[in-house]
């Protein structure tokens, strides 16, 4: 579970609190409600992110790396077995349910990535925002959870590293993604299938994508207006 971050956070900010997923929901901290679901959907978690007491107690909890892509590295070789789960912690409405969804209904892949319907969130999360995109298929958000191969995303992080340095370069991203991809991308005429082969070769790993009919997979906080819609002060 990914649950680092900076106390400049501006959600951290408002709470005093060492990233957002440690802001108090519920009288607990946000960061619980997942590591809640993760135990019943029976998975050992291993968390990354800044020390607090936290119930129920993740298998391991490791400190906060500084980066993202560093806590993803972090968690992967501390966690045990050939293929982990990953989330983030700040799901506010995540169910052990729509955990094991995911992990019964997962494709053979090195890297699977949930995805979520416009009319999915909208149905169960009326008047929430969320940043959506839209392809061939329709609307989708993208989940918080993903599945990965851990050896074969391992061999994948020298690209992923090459990517995010990269994000501030649109020019050099475009070449690394293909500026026809890039192009229906932006005109909602690229397809599911089409990016996931393109994410595959990009990455030298099966990517597919998941389609997941559980809201609450899509929805995670951001921005203090999703602290209003969900009543939080």
């Amino acid at each position: 579970m990914l649950a680092g971050g900076s106390p400049e956070d501006p959600l951290a900010k408002k709470f005093g609190v060492a990233s957002k997923a440690l802001l108090p929901y519920r009288g607990r901290p946000l960061v619980e409600q997942t590591l809640a679901a993760l135990h019943q959907a029976g998975l050992e978690v291993v968390l990354v992110g800044p020390p607090a007491p936290l119930h129920p107690s993740p298998k391991a909890h490791l400190a906060d790396r500084g980066s993202l892509l560093a806590n993803l590295e972090a968690g992967l070789q501390a966690a045990q077995g050939k293929r982990v789960l990953v989330s983030t912690g700040d799901m506010p409405f995540l169910s052990a349910e729509a955990v094991r969804w995911v992990l019964q209904n997962a494709p053979a892949a090195g890297f699977v990535y949930t995805i979520v319907t416009r009319s999915t969130i909208e149905a169960r999360f009326p008047g929430m925002r969320r940043t959506y995109a839209r392809v061939r298929e329709g609307v989708f958000t993208g989940g918080n959870i993903a599945l990965l191969d851990k050896s074969l995303f391992q061999s994948a992080l020298p690209l992923i590293q090459r990517a995010l340095a990269l994000r501030k370069r649109p020019l050099a991203l475009a070449r690394m993604i293909g500026l026809g991809t890039l192009l229906r991308v932006l005109l909602g005429q690229a397809g599911i299938p089409e990016l996931e082969r393109r994410v595959s070769q990009i990455l030298g790993l099966p990517a597919r994508a998941l389609l997941t009919p559980y809201a609450e997979v899509g929805v995670d906080l951001d921005r203090e207006e999703d602290l209003r819609w969900l009543g939080v002060d």
